[in-house]
């Protein structure tokens, strides 16, 4: 059986940075980081007051992470789904012959 070639099995790393999907993933993190921050410290903030730095960091780093997982993920189907096809299609020229 051939090994699926490796030019069609794209690196993790990749898929990360290729394709747009860092600025797309940033873009993602200032809009919903910022309506998150506004819903979660917003009173505290119209309060005068600082909400802690950690929490307002992971609530922009969750949308940028949730983004760029969403885009590899989505990446690598149909990476998979064409492995899969070729898999298939050399089994079948295997027991044919």
């Amino acid at each position: 059986m051939t090994a699926f070639p490796s030019s069609h099995n794209p690196s993790f790393t990749s898929l990360v940075i290729g394709d747009g999907t860092p600025k797309k993933a940033l873009l993602t993190a200032l809009v919903v980081g910022s309506v998150l921050t506004a819903i979660n410290h917003g009173d505290s903030i119209l309060a005068g007051q600082n909400p802690p730095l950690v929490k307002v960091l992971l609530t922009y780093c969750v949308p940028f992470c949730v983004t760029t997982w969403g885009a590899v993920t989505g990446k690598m189907s149909p990476a998979k789904r064409q492995q899969a096809m070729f898999e298939t299609s050399t089994d079948a020229r295997v027991n044919s012959l």
